[in-house]
C-alpha cells in the first residue's frame, strides 16, 4: 500500500535570538555597502551567522502514514509537534528533508485556523469548503448536518469574530470533519471543548476512520491517543523517540516521565 503522508529526514531550524532589525529604522546605501565590505572579514574571523545560537525544532524525522490511518503524536512542551504540523499544513517551509502529502489536507492547529473573523459562521463554511476545492452543491449537500453537529444554529450568520472560543472550536472541527478532506490534521484543539463535545468529537473520528480517511493527532490526552490511534510518534527534542503501536508508545512515554528527576 502507498503511503498517504510521506516524511523523509524533516528538520527544522530556528535561529535563537536573531538581532532586532525593528530597531532599524533607516539603512542607507553607504551602510549597506559597508556592510557588505565587512562580511568577509567577519567570516574569515568566524562571526558570520553560522555562529549564531541555533535550535532544531525538528532534526532528521522520518516516517509513512498509510492511507485510513490514525497516527498520534505525543510528546512534551517543545518537543517539535506543532512544528511538524505547521511543516505538514504548508504552513512552515523546512530547513531540509521533505513531506509529501497526497490528497485534500484540512488542518485545525488552533482556534478559529482558516476562518475570516469578519465572516459569519455560514460565509465561513463555504470559504473553508472552497479551499478544500468542494464545490458548492458538495457543501450544500453537509451544510445542516455541520451546523446542527457545531450546535451553533442561533449564531450562524453572526461574524465569528463575536463566537467564543468554544464556539469557535466546534464549527471548526465540523467544517474540518464534515467536509471530506482525505487527511485530517489536528493539533489539541479539542482540549477546548467540554466534555460533551469532546465525546462527540470522539465519535465522528471513528466515522471519519472508518471512511478511509487518515487523521493526525496532537494531544497531550494520552488516553485519547490509546484509545484511537493504531500508532503513535513520540518526538523528543526534534527527534523520533520512540515509533510503533499506540499503547506502547504511550507506556514508553510514561515510562520516562517517571524517571526523569523531579524539578524544584
Amino acid at each position: 500500500m502507498k503511503p498517504i503522508i510521506e516524511v523523509e529526514h524533516l528538520s527544522k531550524r530556528y535561529r535563537i535570538n536573531p538581532a532586532d532589525r525593528s530597531s532599524i529604522k533607516y539603512v542607507t546605501l553607504r551602510e549597506s555597502l559597508a556592510a557588505a565590505a565587512r562580511a568577509p572579514l567577519a567570516r574569515w574571523r568566524g562571526k558570520d551567522r553560522r555562529d549564531e545560537a541555533t535550535v532544531w525544532a525538528l532534526d532528521d524525522v522520518s516516517f509513512d502514514v498509510n492511507p485510513g490511518e490514525v497516527m498520534g503524536i505525543i510528546g512534551s512542551n517543545g518537543a517539535g509537534k506543532s512544528t511538524l504540523l505547521t511543516i505538514l499544513s504548508r504552513i512552515v517551509i523546512p530547513t531540509g528533508g521533505r513531506a509529501a502529502l497526497y490528497g485534500r489536507v484540512a488542518s485545525l492547529l488552533e482556534v478559529g485556523t482558516g476562518f475570516h473573523p469578519d465572516l459569519s459562521g455560514r460565509e465561513n463554511i463555504y470559504l473553508n469548503g472552497a479551499v478544500l476545492g468542494m464545490r458548492r452543491r458538495e457543501i450544500d449537500a453537509r451544510f445542516d448536518e455541520i451546523v446542527a453537529f457545531a450546535e451553533v444554529e442561533a449564531f450562524i450568520d453572526t461574524a465569528v469574530k463575536r463566537y467564543s472560543s468554544g464556539m469557535y472550536v466546534r464549527l471548526a472541527f465540523a467544517v474540518a470533519a464534515h467536509l471530506d478532506p482525505e487527511i485530517l490534521i489536528l493539533d489539541e484543539v479539542l482540549a477546548v471543548g467540554d466534555a460533551s463535545f469532546q465525546k462527540k468529537c470522539l465519535g465522528k473520528m471513528d466515522d471519519v476512520t472508518r471512511s478511509g480517511r487518515t487523521v493526525l493527532l496532537v494531544t497531550h490526552n494520552l488516553p485519547m491517543v490509546s484509545q484511537l490511534c493504531e500508532r503513535a510518534i513520540l518526538l523528543q527534542r526534534g527527534r523520533i523517540e520512540a515509533m510503533g503501536p499506540a499503547v506502547s508508545v504511550v507506556s514508553h512515554y510514561l515510562a520516562s516521565l517517571d524517571a526523569a528527576p523531579a524539578t524544584a
